[in-house]
């Protein structure tokens, strides 16, 4: 095969994994915003908790439940495809890939799938109803009534989703620069004054302009950066190439008069 033709049926076989990809998510977009409304209500849930009681969140706009309903869809399918997008993309990949390489590259793909749930997990469990309540706690200050709107709340859960999801993908992305030698433990451990200021830029990027949900996403971006190195030191311990490993050292040729 020449290598232009080899070049044609590697486009070939990307196409037709993008299409298998795609066809997945297209499906559970279909499961899921048939039951978009049982999933928005389990989304909604830090916001009803925090609610004023006897109030509810409303709609500003004659078509905002239907963009908001379409949203949380897509969303919910993506995530829960994720694991078959993942598979397409290392069947795709891993043919090109040395052993040592292949053992390396599965697990990188596993965490940063495991990390991004976590992240996502951690936002809605944590961070949502804290700032939530931060936020109604200086309206009640004043004796207006708090009125939520639903479109509103999503997007703002979105950006916390993807502040968060994408922050805790840290201890992958120091695995992966120590791995392809780009970096060392020792570099990252000595710019550790550096991530401390920088986390809290990054929080103020990501997040919504509030200190609440700036604190809870800049103080574990600190610690996943710790993590990070602790891991990035094992798997620099424990995993070598083969052309970096020692040789196995010849016995000495017998010498003359020599038992």
């Amino acid at each position: 095969m020449s290598q232009e033709e080899s070049f044609v049926s590697h486009l070939v076989e990307l196409r037709d994994r993008m299409i298998r990809s795609l066809v997945v998510v297209l499906v559970l977009f279909g499961v899921c915003f048939y039951f978009s409304g049982e999933i928005m209500k389990f989304l909604s849930l830090p916001l009803y908790q925090a609610l004023p009681p006897g109030t509810k969140p409303i709609f500003t706009d004659q078509a905002g439940a239907f963009f908001t309903l379409t949203k949380v869809s897509f969303l919910a399918a993506v995530l829960l495809s994720l694991p078959w997008i993942m598979y397409q993309a290392w069947a795709f990949v891993a043919p090109g890939l040395y052993e040592h390489e292949k053992k390396f590259a599965l697990p990188l793909i596993v965490s940063s799938v495991f990390f991004l749930l976590v992240g996502i997990g951690f936002a809605y469990t944590f961070v949502l109803p804290a700032a939530y309540k931060f936020f109604f706690s200086f309206a009640s200050q004043t004796g207006a009534n708090v009125m939520q709107d639903l479109q509103k709340y999503w997007d703002f859960t979105l950006a916390i989703f993807f502040g968060f999801g994408l922050t805790f993908e840290v201890p992958v992305v120091e695995m992966l620069l120590v791995k392809l030698g780009m970096v060392s433990v020792e570099q990252l451990r000595a710019a550790r004054r550096y991530v401390l200021v920088g986390a809290f830029i990054v929080a103020a990027v990501l997040t919504p302009p509030d200190v609440v949900s700036q604190f809870m996403l800049a103080i574990p971006l600190i610690l996943l950066y710790e993590l990070g190195i602790f891991l990035a030191g094992f798997l620099k311990a424990r995993s070598r190439a083969p052309d970096e490993e020692p040789e196995e050292s010849t016995p000495a040729a017998p010498t003359e008069g020599g038992s």
